[in-house]
């Protein structure tokens, strides 16, 4: 009954007149600052230690074209790409509303930093393959002046994904794809597998597939603190507190069947301050969700899932946190300078650390597993009884390693399919999406962020087709089930 709304043409037409309205105020003179500018780069530079950007607490605007909620990767990449291609320079405000600006809770900091074209569905695959391309050549996307080059400290080394006899088939049809698709990806039998990494112990395993070009893992930090760096040098304004309001209007409108829909528009944001009762209101064109892990409690606020359930307005944004655990060990004897990111038939992974023997790796947790977000406690039991195992059992050195440190963080889970959500809500016509990745959003952020980009000036997808991962998905019952979530 809803496809036509759910099409989005309405809602593209009003949010391309929205974009680059500016109900008083001026963009900020940024040319006027570049020394002051420069003084705060030196707090984000890859290699120093991380101080916050001295003018995190800075009020909000009081008008920003768009305003972004969340300031990880995903957040500023849509924010690179919002300056990157507007058609005229300063033509949009772009404000990043970020509530920690230490990022300790930060998915993007915890995670492990890995980088995959091995998924099974095409768009993803895509994603993945303009992302490593932008990781790859990082200095010609970010690059600012008199400032020194980022690192990002790329290790090529291939992810190793190990099938047994009834995952054997899917990983075959799942290669098939990602090579059509122009990755470098090779399948291996046990012999070869054994051939090429003496130290894997290949029983119960019927094939593996190795990624030979693009694959590996970088520094997550590095990669956080220079799109910092690149948007702030665009103009991108920043403000540290928390979103606890939308106002908006609605306008009831007819569907051809008869029935009544409401669209609503949202023209302010409330952002309260940090260690604050006080709240900025800020007037807007277009919102960002990209709150990450809680990204479905943002959505709440603009209205989305209240109404009637089994309609389009009671369908919630179905984002969660889900907590993960990441082991860091050390094994004298461990596998060597050529191991790869090796995801076990188990479910547990592991990676290389530096040069010294050490390893990061962890498991994720089954339904009846999944330990309380409520906080980032870790459980070091379940190292030792559910992930040490499965590592000792594939790799026998691993019988010796000791572990050295440990932390959590946080997955946007998308319990509904755990695949990303891009796009406009049909509704909520100027709330849009760069969330629910379930674990890959960091590799991915550079396209996701180019997507959101393209749908908010353009009004629909120009060089990858995301609308397999809009919201209205999940109103239809039309899962895009991702099989390697790792």
């Amino acid at each position: 009954m809803l496809r036509t709304v759910l099409q989005l043409g309405l809602a593209r037409n009003l949010l391309i007149r929205g974009v680059g309205t500016r109900r008083g105020g001026s963009t900020q003179d940024w040319d006027g600052q570049v020394s002051e500018i420069k003084k705060k780069i030196q707090s984000v530079l890859p290699g120093g230690s991380w101080n916050p950007l001295h003018d995190s607490n800075h009020l909000p605007p009081e008008h920003s074209d768009v305003v972004i909620v969340g300031g990880g990767v995903l957040g500023l990449s849509v924010a690179y790409w919002l300056k990157k291609l507007e058609k005229q320079r300063g033509a949009i405000r772009v404000l990043v509303v970020e509530r920690d600006h230490t990022y300790s809770q930060a998915s993007t900091g915890l995670s492990v930093g890995g980088i995959r074209q091995q998924f099974s569905l095409p768009e993803n695959i895509q994603l993945s393959l303009f992302s490593v391309n932008f990781l790859r050549n990082i200095n010609e996307y970010l690059a600012v002046v008199d400032a020194p080059p980022l690192d990002l400290q790329f290790n090529p080394s291939g992810y190793l994904l190990l099938a047994s006899e009834k995952g054997a088939a899917a990983m075959e049809n799942n290669v098939k794809v990602q090579r059509q698709e122009g990755a470098k990806v090779c399948l291996m039998s046990p012999e070869q597998l054994q051939k090429k990494f003496p130290w894997i112990n290949t029983e119960g395993v019927a094939l593996a597939s190795y990624g030979m070009e693009d694959e590996g893992w970088f520094d997550p930090w590095c990669l956080l603190q220079g799109l910092r760096r690149k948007v702030q040098s665009m103009g991108v304004l920043f403000c540290q507190g928390e979103v606890t309001r939308f106002v908006s209007s609605s306008n009831t409108m007819k569907t051809v069947s008869g029935g009544e829909v409401t669209m609503k528009r949202i023209h302010e944001v409330h952002v309260k301050m940090n260690n604050s009762l006080e709240y900025q209101p800020v007037e807007c064109a277009i919102v960002i969700n990209a709150a990450g892990a809680w990204s479905g409690q943002i959505a709440e606020l603009a209205g989305i899932g209240k109404g009637p359930p089994g309609t389009l307005q009671g369908t919630k944004l179905p984002v969660e946190p889900r907590k993960r655990y990441v082991y860091l060990w050390h094994c004298p004897q461990g596998p060597g300078l050529e191991t790869p990111f090796v995801a076990d038939t188990s479910g547990a992974y592991f990676r290389r650390e530096g040069l010294g023997n050490n390893y990061l790796g962890g498991c994720s947790p089954t339904e009846e597993e999944e330990p309380d977000p409520g906080n980032l406690e870790v459980d070091h039991d379940f190292f030792q009884n559910k992930v040490w195992p499965c590592l000792a059992q594939r790799v026998p050195a691993f019988e010796t390693l000791k572990v050295r440190s440990a932390w959590a963080g946080y997955y946007d889970y998308n319990t509904f399919d755990q695949n990303g959500v891009v796009g406009p809500h049909p509704l909520v016509v100027n709330m849009y999406f760069a969330t629910g990745f379930s674990g890959h959003g960091l590799q991915q952020a550079p396209a996701v962020g180019r997507a959101v980009a393209e749908m908010v000036l353009e009004g629909h997808f120009q060089t990858i087709n995301m609308n397999p991962f809009l919201f209205s998905r999940f109103y239809l019952g039309e899962k895009i089930q991702e099989q390697n979530i790792i």
